[in-house]
């Protein structure tokens, strides 16, 4: 199996970010597998210069280093646009001429552009097209979901107006060049599953299984954020930052395991992910 972490650099790692790193660093390693890191640095106007080489050296700091050379997301812009061509060319994407200012209050994407750009109205984004199925997963932490795309976002930008690949596209397509067969993420991006299984069913190929860890909160319950520089780690100590994230991850260690690569083999040997807690939780206090 091939597990993968691929944070956008738009700031330091934070708890929240080690807390998925380690969770899927975790899921790789206990099972023989390969873990990758990525950086998805494929939305310029967002991104910090320096901090995905800060990530890659925080990860480092605190054991966790990819099995192969580290991916920069624009690196593979090239064969989204091909992807992309060819969704367009078998009519399971088309263009849309719409602004945001077209969309209903909901969000929910009307069909506008499905049958053809209205007259006037020029080419701005791709979509793909979305039909009326619900999807159904099954998550290893947060157990069955079902989705539905069509009621709760519609026909999904994959090429944004500005030219830029949408997450949702990007994300797959660089999966499936990296081989990977499991996603271990945070709870903030389940609500992508189902568009990007999507994705994967218009590429004719078989989406990955998916992990979606509990996701960190601050004391009065907002999410950790990297873009508003919430909880740096780099101050932190690295073997007491891996020990307040296993026990996140509902894998206390016992006492006594005092460095880094210690806690990391004790709890590669331990992992299973069926002890992960589904829900929120806050920064534990030091326990050593």
């Amino acid at each position: 199996m091939t597990g993968r972490f691929a944070p956008s650099p738009t700031g330091e790692l934070h708890f929240g970010s080690l807390l998925a790193a380690l969770g899927s660093f975790l899921n790789a390693r206990s099972r023989n597998g390969e873990w990758l890191v990525r950086i998805e640095n494929i939305d310029p106007p967002r991104e910090i210069a320096g901090a995905g080489q800060a990530q890659i050296e925080a990860l480092a700091r605190h054991g966790m280093e990819s099995d192969q050379d580290v991916v920069w997301q624009i690196d593979s812009m090239p064969v989204h646009e091909r992807v992309i061509e060819g969704l367009l060319e078998r009519g399971l994407a088309f263009h849309c001429g719409c602004t945001r200012a077209d969309l209903p209050d909901s969000g929910v994407y009307p069909g506008t552009c499905r049958g053809g750009l209205p007259t006037g109205r020029p080419a701005r984004s791709v979509r793909l097209r979305v039909d009326d199925q619900p999807v159904e997963f099954n998550d290893a932490v947060q157990g069955r979901c079902l989705q539905s795309p069509a009621t709760e976002c519609g026909d999904f930008v994959i090429r944004r107006a500005d030219g830029l690949i949408a997450y949702q596209l990007a994300v797959v397509v660089d999966d499936v060049i990296a081989g990977v067969t499991e996603v271990i993420r945070g709870s903030d991006l389940i609500e992508s599953t189902a568009r990007q299984i999507l994705v994967y069913r218009a590429l004719g190929l078989e989406p990955p299984r998916y992990g979606h860890l509990p996701l960190v909160v601050d004391s009065s319950g907002r999410k950790l954020s990297k873009s508003e520089r919430d909880d740096p780690i780099r101050h932190g100590i690295p073997a007491s930052n891996l020990r307040r994230a296993l026990r996140c991850l509902g894998h206390p260690p016992p006492p006594g395991l005092t460095g880094v690569d210690a806690l990391l083999a004790w709890a590669t040997e331990h992992w299973c992910i069926d002890r992960v807690p589904r829900g929120p939780c806050t920064i534990p206090a030091p326990s050593d």
